[in-house]
């Protein structure tokens, strides 16, 4: 009896996690790291739009192929893990929380390369007069996903609530600079070059808003994986109904 008892693991002790736990860690860390990569490149392909920096614009296009490729393997793990574990309640809520944001950083990701590439398609030899909203833009979504992700580390579900909201600023600043950029193509209407670029930097403003509905889309994720409550579409009813009241 004793050298069975010997055998058994002492209860005081700190267990291993298994490999079911092991694996959702290491998925979390390498989709914060993804997540690290892909505001970076959108940073950078801001300084470079700032700038009108086209070598630092074309460096951004060439980070892309290694978020799609990790967005693949993460995608693939998620799916290995659905199919080997038998996993259910808050683990399955985890995974597909992992599946969707993934996804979705990779979409922020091709937005970055987006902005990159208008950089070198603006004719232009010196830096354009940015459309006040367009600045704006360029200094809330950053700083919009910088707290998102902090709010996924900490499952913070006040700080997802209250990014979700957040989201209705940036689409009063896309149409505002819907607006200034009319104004900045009218300045002069026959030039070819200065309509190409209002165009342009329209389209610039565009691909932040879309980045902005992605973080939104993380931030009700957020909600999702702590509470198990789905919020879609909550918060653009409560709006609604508030506009009409």
């Amino acid at each position: 009896m004793s050298s069975l008892s010997n055998n058994l693991p002492d209860p005081n002790e700190p267990r291993p996690p298994l490999a079911f736990d092991r694996r959702l860690i290491q998925l979390k860390r390498r989709l914060v790291r993804e997540a690290t990569m892909a505001i970076g490149m959108l940073e950078t392909a801001l300084d470079a739009l700032w700038r009108l920096d086209r070598q630092s614009a074309k460096e951004v296009t060439r980070l892309d192929d290694r978020i799609d490729r990790e967005e693949v393997s993460i995608e693939e793990e998620c799916n290995s893990i659905l199919a080997l574990h038998h996993v259910f309640a808050r683990d399955f809520r985890v995974v597909t929380f992992i599946l969707r944001v993934n996804a979705d950083i990779e979409r922020v990701a091709d937005h970055a390369c987006s902005i990159a590439k208008i950089v070198r398609k603006i004719q232009s030899d010196s830096v354009p007069s940015w459309p006040t909203s367009l600045r704006e833009l360029g200094d809330r979504v950053p700083m919009m996903c910088h707290d998102l992700m902090r709010a996924v580390l900490d499952e913070n579900v006040d700080a997802a609530r209250e990014l979700v909201r957040s989201d209705e600023t940036i689409d009063q600043l896309d149409k505002r600079l819907f607006d200034e950029t009319i104004d900045h193509m009218l300045l002069s209407p026959t030039q070819r070059e200065q309509l190409a670029n209002g165009l342009l930097i329209y389209r610039a403003g565009r691909e932040l808003e879309r980045i902005g509905d992605l973080m939104t889309n993380v931030a009700e994720d957020i909600v999702y994986l702590a509470t198990g409550d789905i919020i879609r579409h909550v918060e653009k009813q409560q709006r609604r109904r508030s506009r009409q009241s």
